[in-house]
């Protein structure tokens, strides 16, 4: 979580953490040095001086609701004052993105929210119940989350074609109207239009618009996914990632990604698989957050002779 120091990072990682820690570098002995000190090192990242500026200047003030964090606010998906909206990277996505979140998932321990803040247009996080009725888009929208009828990313766009406009629509009216939503949204401000994505000439062979993720303990998982309203979606699974979360849970497989994780992956092979163009890097930052924690953690844990 973003609102701790190091040092309190450090002290509340259990056992496991570190344990699954260990098993992800070792994972990677065969890899040059350099990428075994640091599976994200390959990344094309934005500087992160102005991240270890504020680590070193400690808690800093949410410029909306004045709480204390450290290097944003995990509640209004603003970074702190000490870290300048300027120097973060934006990140331009090629679809939109839903993350709907668990009421009971930690705010601070979420990473759902590195997404909102590195691709602010693209993406929009609910609260659980307060989700949108998908039903009428089914024909653009899928949802990422392993199950037996999951197909793969470079499939997508065959699958898709199973949901079809008149399939899923009274008419092309009913097609282009808003969304209907059971509760409101928690970020009214920011109305995104459905009928934006990526255009057609870059979306040759698919008409996927926008991707569904689930923010929450995996499980926690079951009441948001036999949601009515996310019944009959295309459903993607990632499998050939693994984890280098630092909080992966006991007794789940290391495929099993941490939310940003998810998202940077999925957009990877989407990249290659699905729009056929050469990845250099475009998404790398998404993982701005998430690396830099990833480092830091890894540090306090080997100075404290963990590994």
């Amino acid at each position: 979580t973003m609102s701790l120091n190091s040092s309190t990072l450090l002290n509340e990682e259990n056992v496991q953490g570190a344990k699954r820690n260990t098993e992800c570098l070792e994972s990677l002995l065969q890899a040059p040095s350099s990428f075994q000190d640091n599976p994200l090192q390959q990344l094309q990242l934005a500087s992160q001086e102005v991240l270890e500026k504020a680590k070193k200047s400690g808690r800093s003030k949410c410029p909306r609701c004045n709480s204390s964090r450290m290097f944003y606010c995990y509640t209004c998906f603003v970074p702190v004052e000490t870290v300048p909206t300027k120097e973060i990277p934006t990140v331009k996505l090629p679809l939109k993105i839903d993350i709907i979140k668990h009421p009971n998932e930690t705010d601070g321990k979420s990473t759902a929210v590195h997404a909102k803040l590195l691709a602010p247009d693209d993406v929009t996080i609910y609260k659980y119940p307060c989700i949108p009725e998908y039903e009428e888009k089914r024909h653009e929208i899928a949802l990422i989350f392993p199950g037996p009828n999951s197909v793969s990313v470079k499939d997508i766009a065959f699958h898709l074609q199973k949901y079809t406009k008149k399939g899923v629509c009274a008419s092309d009216d009913d097609c282009s109207r808003e969304p209907l939503f059971k509760q409101a949204k928690i970020e009214p401000e920011e109305e995104k239009n459905p009928n934006e994505g990526i255009s057609s000439s870059s979306s040759e062979g698919t008409r996927l618009k926008k991707i569904i993720f689930i923010d929450s303990t995996w499980n926690q998982t079951n009441k948001i996914i036999t949601d009515e309203r996310l019944q009959g979606l295309l459903q993607i699974e990632l499998k050939t990632r693994k984890t280098c979360f630092w909080r992966h849970q006991k007794g789940k497989p290391d495929t099993y990604l941490s939310t940003i994780e998810a998202i940077y992956y999925f957009l990877v092979d989407y990249h290659q698989e699905v729009l056929k163009e050469n990845y250099k890097g475009q998404y790398d930052n998404l993982l701005f957050f998430f690396s830099f924690m990833y480092t830091l953690i890894k540090d306090a844990k080997c100075c404290a002779g963990k590994e």
